[in-house]
């Protein structure tokens, strides 16, 4: 693993701070936008009339009530940014605080607040501060990939734990984490070449930490769970860290437990970790499966046209000889086979010829992959790149088959070989995109393709439904592992 950036490059807090005051000017920028659109569109010519001077003073405090309801919502907190879903539902939260106080106003001085001006902007100004927030974030999330401005990390752990953490630190950069070394109970010959084992450089034992730490100059230590450092020996590293202002960081056993379902709960002085169940039913499901199947039926017909032709286009290719839509079994919820519907992309004696490549599978686990299968016809290649050939599963997500969002639709000859642990993944319905498809789709290993479908059963919300789709817009334009 390639190590992070020079310590000679801007400091931690640097960065931090210019974040922050970017993402200020940002919501100050989107908060007068959204307020002068609203009037604009609202009263037209009329703006500027004495009779709408309420409005041109609810203009210019908007953007100022709107960061301060961030604030309170504590947006800025650089806990709440960087990574994961909170800092959106945060911004979500602010804009009904924001609506339900003007309505509170508006009622408590008796004034008349043009209803159209506030359906117009307190819309425009979630969706457009989400929008902002997201790009702002991708910058970032750009320049940890480059290997820039990167928490400098010591691990602390055992040797294997070590190694995975690392391993899985330096394939997800979007963490913002740059292992430069790590610490192991004892020290051994054989650390002479750690990287042989996976390993970052090894800069000392457990009693090494606050010197390895000056050492790489690092801002980061993550301890892994251990039972040398636990109790009063983590809370002595902790005073070691403390007067440099070191950032410790202490890992769970629970793997891929999302941290809105986590609570700390403190008992005579022991932090006690409270983990709630998945949300598997209930009323925010319910309004999953209507926004699946409204979504679906709204799609449909805007995307007919489109169909129609992508349908023709197929039938008419060289080789054609069969349907359109491609029908396969695959396997649901709670394991109820249904029928899935696709854009045929193979030649119709595809399943003929699979035997003979078998052999030149690239990727491991049950299913068969191969980045220039000649099985593909020359439309089909369009489509898969495109991602077109999976919108006739709009149809399914409309009979309740599938939803918008959730695990790969799996075979049933997948499915005959999973261990008990993978079953999980059939306790909700499979998705036209999930956390799978917007993490590289066909370039991710079979394990890691099921960690993301697992993690997704496990820590479903609302938030993460809507930002996965956000996201597979993004994985289709870039074509990402698309093949």
């Amino acid at each position: 693993m390639a190590p992070p950036e020079d310590s000679a490059g801007p400091t931690r807090s640097d960065w931090q701070s210019r974040y922050v005051i970017t993402l200020c000017l940002v919501d100050l920028g989107v908060g007068l936008a959204s307020a002068a659109a609203a009037l604009g569109l609202r009263f037209g010519p009329g703006t500027a009339a004495p009779y709408n001077r309420i409005h041109l003073w609810i203009t210019i405090a908007l953007p100022f009530a709107w960061m301060a309801a961030l604030t309170l919502n504590r947006v800025y907190e650089l806990r709440h940014l960087f990574v994961g879903n909170d800092e959106y539902a945060r911004v979500f939260r602010s804009g009904l605080a924001v609506t339900a106080t003007l309505a509170v106003v508006a009622f408590a001085f008796d004034f008349r607040l043009a209803r159209g001006y506030v359906i117009i902007a307190m819309p425009l100004l979630v969706v457009a501060g989400v929008a902002m927030r997201y790009l702002v974030r991708q910058h970032l999330h750009r320049s940890w990939a480059r290997g820039e401005r990167l928490h400098r990390v010591i691990v602390v752990g055992h040797e294997l734990a070590v190694a995975e953490m690392t391993r899985r630190l330096s394939r997800e950069r979007y963490h913002g984490l740059g292992v430069v070394g790590a610490c192991l109970p004892q020290p051994r010959a054989e650390f002479v070449e750690p990287r042989r084992a996976g390993l970052p450089p090894i800069l000392g034992t457990f009693e090494d930490v606050a010197t390895a730490v000056a050492r790489a100059g690092a801002d980061t230590v993550v301890v892994l769970s251990c039972p040398e450092i636990a109790g009063a020996a983590l809370r002595r590293l902790g005073w070691q860290l403390e007067p440099d202002d070191v950032d410790l960081i202490v890992a769970s056993n629970l793997v891929d437990v999302a941290g809105d379902r986590t609570t700390i709960r403190p008992v005579d002085g022991l932090p006690m970790l409270h983990v709630e169940h998945p949300r598997l039913k209930g009323g925010r499901r319910f309004v999953k499966t209507v926004f699946d199947r409204v979504s679906a039926l709204l799609l449909l017909i805007l995307a007919a046209p489109v169909l129609l032709a992508i349908a023709l286009v197929i039938r008419m290719s060289p080789g054609a000889g069969g349907p359109a839509i491609f029908r396969q079994e695959r396997v649901g919820k709670n394991g109820r086979p249904f029928v899935i519907y696709k854009f045929r992309t193979m030649y119709v004696d595809a399943e003929d010829r699979l035997a003979e490549l078998l052999d030149r599978n690239e990727i491991d686990g049950g299913l068969f992959k191969m980045r220039d299968d000649p099985r593909v016809t020359r439309v089909g290649r369009w489509l898969r790149r495109l991602s077109l050939d999976e919108v006739p599963q709009l149809v399914n997500v409309l009979k309740g088959d599938m939803s918008l969002v959730g695990p790969r639709p799996p075979l049933p000859r997948e499915v005959a070989g999973y261990p008990a642990d993978m079953r999980r993944r059939l306790v909700v319905k499979p998705g036209l995109t999930g956390l799978w498809q917007v993490s590289g789709r066909s370039d991710l290993s079979w394990e890691e393709s099921i960690r993301l479908d697992l993690s997704y059963v496990e820590n479903w919300s609302l938030t993460m439904d809507l930002a996965i789709l956000v996201r597979t817009l993004s994985a289709v334009i870039r074509s990402s592992g698309a093949y």
